[in-house]
């Protein structure tokens, strides 16, 4: 397993290896997208594009975290008390990131299942096979 160094600490694991350079620019792609809409209060666009950015994001701990982060926030603000609990308990079990047990292709969303796979769109599985 690679090691990252940092001046005068302990070398620790890579647990999760970092993004290849085309899937964070669909990430980030996804996340600007979603934070125009959130920024316009269009929460139905804000929100398909934060399942885009989970289903890029959700093998990568940080990227995982900060897309169920901005779900809980536009939860919060359309006052979907389901949501932003479903978003909640996510976060938590967003550790499954660093174990490598997620369930691929899920939209990360508290009306679905946390533990169902999804089949992922078309244009998004390119980025995961690069």
């Amino acid at each position: 397993m690679p090691r990252l160094e940092a001046p005068g600490r302990l070398a620790i694991p890579e647990l999760v290896p970092a993004m290849k350079p085309t899937w964070r620019a669909a990430f980030e792609r996804e996340m600007a997208s979603a934070g125009q809409c959130f920024r316009a209060a269009d929460f139905p666009r804000c929100f398909y594009h934060l399942e885009r950015a989970h289903i890029l994001g959700q093998r990568h701990y940080w990227p995982h975290v900060r897309s169920h982060w901005w779900m809980l926030r536009a939860g919060w603000q359309v006052g979907d008390a389901r949501e932003v609990r479903g978003q909640v308990v996510r976060i938590v079990a967003s550790v499954g990131s660093l174990i490598g047990y997620l369930p691929v292709g899920n939209t990360g969303r508290a009306h679905v299942s946390a533990l169902k796979p999804m089949p992922i769109p078309e244009d998004l599985a390119r980025h995961l096979t690069d």
